[in-house]
């Protein structure tokens, strides 16, 4: 299996009303992406102001294998994901990984 993490810090064009849009379309994604294990969003919530570096929107995906990720990132439904983000992005972080048991 794999990970994927992703973190997004978003620019002055962000509104953060946009928050539940993006969060949904992120769940949806569990149910309309193949090899998707599961699957967890939502907004930063961390009490640790020092450490959240404007980063508000996380994501964690555990993916059935390697090449279940390599499709995803392609697959029309992480497409429409990502166009929601045109406009309001300023920096993302993501890891993968494969987990080891």
């Amino acid at each position: 299996m794999y990970e994927h993490i992703v973190a997004f810090k978003f620019n002055t064009n962000y509104q953060p009303q946009k928050e539940r849009l993006l969060v949904e379309t992120l769940l949806a994604l569990k149910d309309q992406v193949p090899g998707i294990v599961e699957l967890t969003a939502g907004v930063n919530t961390t009490e640790e102001t020092d450490n959240i570096h404007g980063y508000t929107l996380g994501l964690r995906v555990t993916f059935e294998d390697q090449e279940a990720l390599r499709l995803y990132g392609p697959h029309p439904a992480h497409q429409a994901f990502v166009k929601l983000l045109e406009g309001i992005i300023e920096n993302v972080v993501v890891i993968d990984y494969p987990i080891q048991k």
